[in-house]
């Protein structure tokens, strides 16, 4: 593993959680493919999982979109 401290972008942190949601390589494999401990990568899922209600939360809007098929 890498030194601690490395700097990573939310968007580094999104690619690895869908990685590991996915479920087609296990924590160990990702963790070590891509230099992060597991136990880092196990935080990222959780808050991942814990705010992803928020993308879907109804707001209100001044001008609301009529989306169509």
């Amino acid at each position: 593993m890498k030194k601690s401290g490395r700097k990573v972008t939310s968007v580094f942190k999104i690619k690895v959680v869908l990685e590991l949601l996915k479920e087609r390589n296990t924590l160990s494999e990702i963790a070590q493919k891509n230099e992060i401990h597991p136990t880092i990568i196990s935080k990222w899922k959780t808050e991942f999982l814990e705010k992803a209600s928020i993308v879907f939360k109804n707001r209100k809007r001044k001008n609301k979109r009529i989306i169509q098929p």
